[in-house]
Formats: C-alpha cells, sequence, structure tokens
C-alpha cells in the first residue's frame, strides 16, 4: 500500500512541476545578425580583385580569406524563433490564424530560434527562454562571446538587432 501511495506522489509530482528542472539567471543577452558587419564577412575576394562580388569571403579571425558559408558552428542555418499557432501571438493577432493556416501551415509549430553560446558552459542543445525573443537553442558560438552568463540572440535583420541591443535580464534554462 505504501509504495502505491509513493507511485502516486511521484507521478503527481511529475505532472505538476515538469519533467525538467528550470534554472533563472540573470545573464547578458547581445543580438546580431547574418550581415557582414555582425558575422564578419565581406563579398569578393582581393584574390580576384573584388571581381567575384557574388562570393562571400571571412574578413578576420583565423578563418580570414576562407569562404564564408552563413552557417552556425553546429552547422544549422542561423533563424529567430517562430511562435506557432497556438501561442501568445495567435491571441494578440487573431486575423492571422486563417492565414497562417491556408497559405504558411509550416508555421503550425514553433520553432526555437539560434542562440550563440560559449560552449565550455553551455554546450550545443541546450534550450533557453529569453523575455522579448522566445525560446532558443544553442547552435553557435560567438567570437566574442566568453563566459557563463553571456548570450548572443540571432535576429533575421540588422536593425531588429540594433533594436535589442545589450539587455541583462532573467533568463530561463530549460535543460
Amino acid at each position: 500500500m505504501k509504495w502505491k501511495v509513493t507511485c502516486l506522489l511521484l507521478l503527481f509530482t511529475l505532472l505538476f512541476y515538469g519533467c525538467c528542472k528550470h534554472v533563472v539567471r540573470k545573464m547578458e543577452v547581445t543580438s546580431y545578425c547574418g550581415c557582414g558587419k555582425c558575422c564578419g564577412w565581406e563579398r569578393g575576394s582581393w584574390k580576384y580583385l573584388k571581381l567575384n562580388f557574388w562570393n562571400r569571403y571571412v574578413s578576420s579571425g583565423k578563418r580570414k580569406g576562407q569562404t564564408y558559408t552563413g552557417q552556425t558552428a553546429s552547422g544549422t542555418k542561423p533563424h529567430e524563433p517562430t511562435p506557432g499557432l497556438f501561442s501568445i501571438d495567435s491571441i494578440t493577432h487573431p486575423w492571422m490564424i486563417p492565414i497562417r493556416i491556408i497559405f504558411f501551415p509550416w508555421f503550425l509549430l514553433p520553432e526555437d530560434g539560434t542562440i550563440a553560446a560559449d560552449t565550455i558552459y553551455h554546450p550545443f542543445g541546450t534550450r533557453f527562454y529569453i523575455p522579448g525573443y522566445g525560446y532558443g537553442v544553442v547552435e553557435d558560438r560567438g567570437g566574442a562571446i566568453k563566459g557563463k552568463y553571456r548570450l548572443d540572440a540571432y535576429f533575421n535583420s540588422h536593425q531588429k538587432a540594433l533594436n535589442w541591443g545589450r539587455k541583462r535580464i532573467d533568463i530561463r534554462i530549460l535543460n
């Protein structure tokens, strides 16, 4: 009888509190985008007198002169988080629900954004919730992101990244 009560309490605890422990830390979050200013690439190579302007090359660091692919350190394409159909965004903009269902069905499911972090402290796959940004997963290493309390959130445009700037806020670490 005692083991049944213990199992019920354990099941109730898992259902009520969730399976993973959430840690809240105050961290400094900066922003970046895929432009040449943020990611350190330039069009064309001096090797070809900049005539091959359709190619992108790394402009600084130990990979200087190599082809820039635009991929993250984990090999994925960086992206902003998408809220999905069943989210706060659907409540605040209900007129977008039919448009999302008909024209953009791939937006029905939420998708985490790309975050750059120091992978010594936060390995690839670590999931965060950043207020004002959304959910994100560590998929990249930033060149200037050093330390346990620094993150870099990816935005699709340079203007959005500038608007975010640098914030010191409470972040939830989900796993």
